[in-house]
Parts: C-alpha cells; structure tokens; sequence
C-alpha cells in the first residue's frame, strides 16, 4: 500500500494537503491550458451573456482533463449565445488505472478550483461521491456491462477478453458509479438537452446511456481528420456515424457538378497519398502505381480477386456493429476458410494500416490460427507494407467489408461490395446487406459465380458517389475547436471572434444543434 493510498482512508486528508499546496496535483490530470485561458475567454464571453434571455438548459458532461477543458469553453460560447449551462464533471485522468482516493479528491478539488471564474456564468458540478446509494434499474445493470466490454476491447484491441481482468473489474466499477452519479443528478437537475462527447467508451458512454433512459434528449460529438469540423449526433451515439436522416432528406437530390468535383477531387487525394482541404492525415503511404503493376507485384495471376479490408480489432467504429456475427475476428475467421476452399478465386486481405499505431493483436494473427497452412491463393497485406488500397480496388471484382468506408469506395468503383457489419453506408442500395451467414455464404456464392455480370449499374454508382459526397461534405458540420491541437484552434478562434456575426454565420448552426435544437438536413 502506498502513501497515497494511506492518506486516501483519512477523512479531509486531501483537502488538508489541497489548502496547504494548492497547487497542481503531482499527476497527469492537468487543467492549467485551461487555467490560462480562462480570463480572456470569460471576459469575451460574459458581456454576450449578460444581455441575452435565458433560454434551454444544457447539461455538458465531461471527464479526462482534456475533455473537460474544451467542455469549459464550448460551456461559455453556449451561455453566450443563450444556454443556460451545467458543466457536471469526473475528476478523472486515466480511465485505463485505478486512481488513489488521495489523488482523486485532490484533482476534484484542483478541477473546482480553476472552474470557480465561471460561477455566474456557467455551473459547474462535480460528480464525484454523488449516488453512492442509487439503484440502477436492469436495463441500465447491463448498460455497465455493455460499457465496461467496450472499454476494455476498446483500450486493449482486442473483441474477446478476459471478464476476471483487472480492466475489466475497474471499468465496470467506474461505470457503475458513474451510471449511480448520472442517475442522481440528471433526476435532481432539470435538463432540455444533455451534450457528451463520444458517447461510446469510458464514463462518457455510460452517462449518454443514463441520460436516453431518462428520455433526456442527448447529443454526442466527435471529430474527423479536418480542422474547423465536427461530427453529431443526436439521440444516438456519433461514433455510430448515423446518416438516416441526412440520407431520407438529401438521397435522392442529384450532385451539381460543383458537388462532383469536390468528391472527385478527395477521392484523388486518398488514392495519390496525398492529404485534402484542411485535413491532417495521408490516407496512403505509398503513391499509387496502376492496379496491374500491383497485380504483378504481388504475384496475382489472372484469376478474379476478392478484396478483404479490415477494421482495426476493438477500434470504436467496430464496437457494436455486430448483425450475424459475433465480432469481426469471426466474420474474418470465417471468410478466409471460406475463401480457402475458392482456389478459383484470389483473396487479398489488407489488414488495416492503422494497426501499425496499436498494441493489441492483429487481424494477421486471426488469420494465421484461422488457417496454420496458408494457401497460395490468399495473399496478405500486413500493415506496414507499402501497397496503396487504392490499387487493390481497381483490381478487384469483389470486395468485403465489416465497416470500413474501403466498402463504400469500392462501389463508387462500380466492385460489388458484401457487407458484414452495420457500417453508415449499409442498405443505400449499392452494396450487398446479408442478415444471417447463410444469406452472407449464398450472395458469396451468387456473386462469385458470375463477378462481371454483378459489376454495379450506373445507377448503382452514382448512388454510391451521392452518399460519398453526403457522407464526407454534409455529415461534418463546421466547429472551430478540435480536441487535437485545442489551443491552436482557440488562439486561432478565440471566443470573440467565434461569438461575432461573421463567424456565427458559419458556426452559428453548429451551436444550436449541440444545445439540442432538432438538426434539419433538408
């Protein structure tokens, strides 16, 4: 047992320490950005404030120090434009380690302390020790569960795990208070809307599961590869990327030619591995070199071929997506032994290059225990080799996907596509949507046995290109603060020139979506 830990069993031990050394806690919870910040940003804020009328309550919930950071400022520009705004917040820094009580409380008190400028402006609520006696009804007992999974296949890569883990046991400790403390105060705080970001993993996944069963109207938000963008959703987990309304409203309003260029034009960049509009990320590492130098490259002969694009194991884009199997490693699993016994067909399997960036296990090695003896027919791809998707695609007649958007610029590329998981893009009527393994094995069969005449119709195609274009330019909504890189964006956009009429014409919209005005996408 450490000092820590010690100090954490006596009463008032933290605050004792705190009013001492009221400084920084000694660990990586760390406000002081924020700290900084704060003066400027309240001093452009509060005038707007003052004179605008009160209108909806929002709650925002936030943990981890860097969320909580942006959940302050993001909390002033809602005030300003007329929110009433509850920050409610948990101390944490880490949700993958157990935290001292000792540090726990002192990082509750050191979070206190540098929101208390906001007093008069916008409350802040710490969750901390709230709800210890609360009881949680079954639905939410199995949203702890249902969380505390997710976190751990998220943090550890991986979709099968251990439940007698040490991360196991302490995110279902964390969820289930974290549930017990949103329960509590979500009943005691009258709210119209509450704002999470994420809403998938850690304690952000279980407060939005509070909140919807407490028929709160919930919004959740993440970000993309641009600047000056953001994902949200409403009423639904974002991470899911749910575009049904976008889609009902928009689907069947052809693209202007000013619409395909743009969509042409980010296609280009991700196959040249080059990087698009105010995006950070190349989408190859490798320029393309024509999909019949790859064929040669990597030994294919004439015989059709049927790509294979992974998702990285335990990514949140998988977590969930879950129809007939029971996890992606199955669906590949299965695929690669059905495909073993097609020597009349050539699988490539491009394992996901993010892989390069994880530590967990790899779709390579479910494929290697999937099948100890490889045949020739099946190539595979690792992650740090240096061949563009992009080539793989122009040479293939099939393509398979679990939720990858390869599935969907694959069908822009007129390739049938056999989708296993509930991807954006699945049922918008240009890919091929089983429900069960045996309607995934007959349209394998269907497809394989007569690959040209399967090639997707014009009308198909356009389809795809339509939704490509909804997805990558109508989905994302301008925002001008990215968690990556906050405090650039906010030197860049601080809140004055953010609250100004200008920016709010581009903004303004955003805004009132994440305090929970109804998003219109007609």
């Amino acid at each position: 047992m450490t000092i820590r830990d010690l100090l954490g069993k006596i009463p008032y031990s933290a605050e004792i320490v705190d009013a001492l050394r009221p400084g920084r806690p000694q660990t990586r919870y760390n406000l002081s950005q924020l700290e900084q910040a704060l003066p400027t940003a309240l001093m452009q804020a509060r005038p707007l404030a003052l004179e605008k009328p009160i209108g909806q309550r929002v709650v925002i919930f936030a943990t981890l120090h860097y969320w909580v950071e942006q959940a302050a400022i993001i909390g002033l520009a809602l005030r300003a434009r007329g929110s009433q705004v509850t920050i409610a917040y948990l101390p944490y820094g880490d949700w993958r380690k157990p935290v001292p009580s000792f540090d726990l409380r002192r990082q509750d008190l050191y979070t206190r302390r540098i929101l208390a400028p906001l007093n008069g402006l916008v409350q802040a609520v710490s969750l901390l020790g709230m709800g210890k006696s609360t009881r949680l009804p079954a639905e939410l007992e199995k949203a702890v569960e249902t969380a505390s999974a997710f976190d751990t296949m998220y943090t550890m890569q991986v979709e099968d795990f251990d439940q007698d883990s040490e991360l196991y046991k302490l995110r279902m400790e964390r969820n289930r208070a974290a549930a017990q403390a949103a329960m509590e105060f979500l009943q005691k705080e009258p709210a119209d809307s509450v704002l999470i970001p994420n809403g998938l993993v850690t304690e952000l996944g279980i407060f939005y599961q509070v909140a919807r069963h407490l028929k709160i109207n919930t919004v959740t938000y993440e970000f993309n590869d641009q600047r000056e963008q953001i994902w949200l959703s409403q009423n639904n987990i974002v991470m899911q990327q749910n575009t049904d309304a976008l889609w009902a409203a928009r689907g069947e309003t052809p693209l202007t030619e000013a619409e395909r260029e743009k969509i042409a034009g980010l296609e280009n960049a991700r196959t040249s591995a080059g990087k698009y509009g105010k995006g950070t990320r190349f989408w190859q590492d490798v320029a393309s070199v024509g999909g019949e130098a790859q064929r040669s490259a990597l030994g294919l002969d004439e015989r059709p071929v049927a790509l294979l694009a992974t998702n990285v194991l335990g990514d949140s884009l998988t977590l969930g997506r879950n129809i007939f199997t029971s996890s992606m490693a199955e669906w590949i699993t299965k695929t690669v032994q059905y495909f073993a016994t097609r020597p009349d067909v050539q699988l490539v399997v491009r394992v996901h290059p993010g892989e390069r960036l994880m530590k967990g296990p790899s779709s390579l090695d479910v494929i290697k225990a999937a099948l100890p003896d490889m045949p020739a027919h099946i190539k595979l791809i690792a992650p740090l080799e240096k061949v563009n998707t992009y080539d793989l695609m122009e040479i293939a007649g099939l393509g398979l996907a679990y939720t990858t958007t390869v599935g969907m610029e694959m069908a822009m590329r007129g390739v049938p596509v056999l989708l296993a998981g509930q991807t954006h893009y699945r049922g918008r009527g240009f890919t091929y949507d089983p429900i069960s393994w045996q309607q995934y094995y007959d349209m394998a069969n269907k497809l394989l046995a007569d690959l040209p005449s399967h090639r997707l119709n014009p009308e198909q195609v356009e389809k795809a290109w339509n939704y490509a274009y909804r997805f990558f330019f109508d989905f994302p909504m301008p925002f001008p603060w990215r968690l990556m890189h906050f405090w650039k964006d906010l030197e860049q956009w601080p809140l004055e020139r953010v609250l100004s009429n200008e920016a709010q014409a581009e903004f303004g919209k955003t805004f009132d979506y994440l305090a929970g005005q109804p998003v219109i996408w007609t």
